[in-house]
């Protein structure tokens, strides 16, 4: 039943159709109740598609009312990086008015929209970027904070 809410979110995103109640909500609202309230994304990935897919979601998400938090590890962090540019765009199906997108084009649109975004602790001191190197609004994360929101039963993490 998640798994097909959130295609069923990822559709209505890029311009397919979805089922949402008059007020708004979504069966998912209400089976998870004030759970979905606030999520954790974790991205470690370097795969386009599926970048490109946990960004969808995530937008999905927020516009849904999660308050959103997204960890950037491993390869996936390169997202954060302001000189990084994906290989090429993700083409979304016909139907969708938009195209193509890009999982750091995503990924600014998240941050301007007040998600929280950082990489992990460890990626930077172990890759060629500098803190100054990241977009504006994306930090790296305190592991404290990270570790209060995976052991918090409220909040559902999600890894890609």
């Amino acid at each position: 039943m998640i798994r097909t809410s959130f295609f069923l979110a990822a559709g209505a995103l890029i311009g397919l159709s979805g089922a949402v109640s008059a007020d708004g909500s979504s069966g998912a609202d209400a089976e998870h109740g004030a759970a979905a309230d606030r999520a954790l994304v974790i991205l470690t990935s370097e795969s386009l598609q599926t970048q490109g897919m946990a960004m969808i979601l995530a937008n999905a998400m927020q516009q849904q009312g999660t308050e959103l938090s997204l960890l950037l590890c491993d390869a996936a962090g390169d997202l954060a990086a302001r000189s990084y540019a994906s290989s090429a765009p993700i083409n979304t199906p016909p139907e969708n008015p938009a195209g193509q997108v890009t999982p750091e084009g995503i990924l600014q649109m998240l941050v301007n929209q007040g998600a929280q975004v950082d990489v992990c602790a460890i990626y930077l001191p172990n890759s060629d970027y500098a803190q100054s190197d990241l977009r504006e609004g994306i930090g790296v994360a305190a592991p404290g904070r990270i570790a209060e929101m995976m052991r918090d039963l409220s909040i559902p993490v999600f890894s890609f």
